[in-house]
């Protein structure tokens, strides 16, 4: 049996349907491809929502029926191409028909097809769920992180990120970790909830290259602003220690 997380799950259930009150746009170049203020917040998985956009929002002419219907986790639907920012995307949006389901009339697009706003904010990744919350709390905690023996960081002015569904995270500054056992890669991710990263390392330990372990947001989104250009290293991977107690090694991979 495995251990019980010791940091509060998401709220949400795979199947949820709920309404996103905020006005989202999606472009395609410089193209308006849809404006609403009747999205939905829809979890195709747990962890997080996908937006679904009514068609009575969608812009004239950029979606065409590839006649290919299909029925799906949310009902029966149909793939469309989507025609816009002077190029044509295959199956880049599902249209699902009209009838009494939850997401009947609705459009769930490619993600990466189209630049999102929230408002007049640029949003990364997915939609930030209304049932998650971060926190960036600076702390005089004493964190220690290695691997296979070797000391990777050792801290007592941490900040501490609490984010809703993922274990806390240690952000350590850069003159407390030990950058010899640190080598620069060129991984990039992102996160609605952070940013993008600037940086990743590798980490070299007990012989061995360990890929993509730490990194790092020089200029992290407003919320979390307490973190930038400090270091971070994945829980699942090293050995943390806080204040001399073994912080236990959880099975959730996201930064």
């Amino acid at each position: 049996m495995s251990a019980t997380p010791d940091y509060p799950k998401s709220a949400a259930e795979r199947g949820r349907v709920e309404p996103a009150p905020r006005r989202v746009r999606g472009f395609c170049g410089d193209d308006l491809v849809f404006d609403t203020t009747s999205a939905r917040y829809v979890w195709e998985v747990p962890y997080y929502p996908q937006y679904y956009i009514p068609l009575s929002d969608v812009r004239p002419g950029v979606l065409h029926d590839e006649n290919r219907p299909q029925k799906v986790q949310f009902g029966a639907s149909r793939l469309h191409s989507l025609t816009a920012g002077g190029a044509e995307y295959a199956s880049a949006a599902r249209v699902f028909d009209d009838g009494d389901g939850a997401v009947a009339g609705l459009v769930r697009f490619e993600w990466d097809r189209l630049t999102w706003f929230e408002e007049d904010e640029p949003i990364y990744g997915h939609p930030r769920s209304p049932y998650a919350r971060v926190d960036a709390l600076r702390s005089h905690r004493h964190v220690r992180v290695e691997l296979d023996g070797v000391t990777l960081a050792d801290t007592t002015s941490p900040v501490l990120l609490f984010e809703t569904g993922l274990p806390t995270r240690y952000y350590i500054d850069l003159t407390d970790v030990v950058s010899a056992n640190l080598e620069p890669s060129d991984t990039q991710t992102l996160c609605p909830y952070k940013g993008v990263t600037s940086q990743y390392w590798s980490v070299r330990a007990g012989g061995e290259l360990h890929a993509d372990l730490a990194w790092s947001y020089h200029y992290p989104l407003p919320a979390v602003a307490p973190i930038a250009g400090l270091v971070a290293f994945y829980n699942e991977k090293v050995d943390i220690t806080v204040d001399g107690v073994a912080v236990p090694r959880p099975q959730t991979h996201f930064s």
